[in-house]
């Protein structure tokens, strides 16, 4: 018997998150057993070269000598306390140290809680109901958030979700990528009753699409001038694209900031941090209540703070850079020599190939893309080792072991595959 034949048996769909089934490219979900460096390895002993990464929380790799010697050491000490312990705030005092406007943190346990608690503080604080979000941008699956969002609810093609109330929903707008003009008109009609406004700086749930120049600025602008809240979701982007994350990068800096993924080095850590009076609000301080039973627990404090250090290494952003830009060079010249359309969007260690012609710069141009022809480029490349998000509106990610040699290996995979497609 399959291992999904068997998981179906037990567990809803076979998988613990709807993109892992395989859906949107065909076939049966790979089962992993193990994984070291830059490689994972299947149940059946085969090995490929990852770009999913966990999505994107091991950008120092798989088994990473010393986060797993640090584990090892923290779990002879105990797993999880309930209690304070100075991990946490070890931990808190880098996040404050890196990003701007972090004054103050709030550990929890996934990128989700961060969301939704974010947006709660930033409702109480305005005393505002209504809140706006971007098309295409996932923020995990908060009621409030699953309208018109990315990842997962993008690659099945759900508009939303049963389950969540027309009332509840009908208190979210949603405005296009990339275009500030929007949001001045929305903000212009109903700014009185927004209390904020939920991006990702780098959009990575429609695929990777970039900010363009002057965007977030207008952004930040518009959302300040009516005094709604930013909140700049990084939990895909913080400490991937920049020491400091894509608030660092691009110079704009919210009024709140989520984070996840690396903070946690593959373990399930995530944040949501801001200026001190917003955050002071946030119980037991003041009145917005927020709790978790595994929140900050010792475990994913010390994987995170582990993680944090390699990443301060000297040179590290440096090979995460040159080793993305060498990837993304070879798919645009592997497209080229085959006359596949292959647009290929780049931000630091994060990356998508979409398959279409010309710019792709917002859900619209994004969702143009042939699925078809990335699910049998994903399979192509499967057949040859090497390990991509079984979605076409997902990213790619690479890690500090993902080195010269594995880089040509990818694109000479990437090669055949793409050859395969134009036959």
């Amino acid at each position: 018997m399959h291992p999904f034949d068997e998981a179906r048996r037990y567990i809803a769909g076979g998988v613990n998150s709807p993109v892992r089934a395989f859906r949107s490219v065909g076939g049966t979900p790979v089962f992993m057993a193990s994984g070291r460096g830059p490689r994972i390895t299947d149940v059946d002993g085969r090995e490929y070269l990852d770009y999913v990464l966990s999505w994107g929380p091991l950008i120092a790799g798989h088994a990473h000598p010393r986060v797993v010697a640090a584990l090892q050491e923290q779990a002879a000490l105990g797993t999880s306390f309930g209690a304070p312990c100075e991990l946490e705030t070890q931990l808190a005092r880098k996040l404050c140290e890196r990003v701007p406007g972090c004054e103050r943190v709030r550990f929890v346990s996934s990128g989700t809680e961060a969301t939704m608690s974010a947006i709660r503080l930033a409702r109480a604080a305005t005393g505002r109901d209504e809140i706006v979000k971007v098309d295409g941008c996932y923020h995990g699956h908060v009621d409030s958030l699953l309208v018109r969002a990315g990842s997962g609810v993008l690659t099945l093609g759900i508009p939303g979700s049963p389950g969540v109330p027309a009332a509840l929903a009908a208190l979210t707008h949603v405005v296009p990528f990339n275009d500030p003009a929007a949001l001045g008109r929305l903000l212009d009609e109903r700014g009185s009753r927004i209390a904020c406004l939920i991006l990702e700086p780098i959009a990575g749930n429609m695929g990777v699409v970039a900010p363009l120049p002057g965007y977030l600025q207008a952004v930040r602008e518009r959302t300040e001038s009516a005094g709604v809240l930013l909140i700049v979701d990084e939990v895909m982007t913080g400490f991937r694209v920049h020491r400091g994350g894509a608030q660092a990068l691009y110079g704009v800096t919210g009024d709140l900031a989520t984070f996840g993924k690396v903070i946690g080095g593959g373990l399930p850590a995530a944040a949501y941090a801001g200026q001190a009076e917003l955050m002071e609000q946030v119980a037991p301080s003041g009145p917005v209540y927020q709790a978790g039973t595994l929140s900050g627990n010792p475990l994913a404090m010390r994987a995170g703070l582990e993680t944090l250090e390699l990443l301060d290494a000297p040179g590290a952003y440096e090979r995460l850079e040159a080793a993305a830009a060498r990837l993304e060079r070879g798919l645009v010249e592997a497209a080229a020599a085959t006359g596949v359309p292959l647009t290929v969007n780049r931000v630091g260690s994060m990356l998508t190939g979409f398959f279409t012609e010309g710019p792709v710069v917002d859900q619209a141009s994004a969702s143009r893309a042939d699925t078809r022809r990335y699910a049998a480029f994903f399979h192509g490349m499967l057949e040859r080792g090497v390990y991509l998000a079984p979605s076409q509106f997902e990213a790619a990610f690479l890690s500090l072991v993902h080195g010269d040699a594995e880089i040509d290996a990818t694109i000479e995979a990437a090669r055949g595959a793409l050859e395969e497609l134009a036959c």
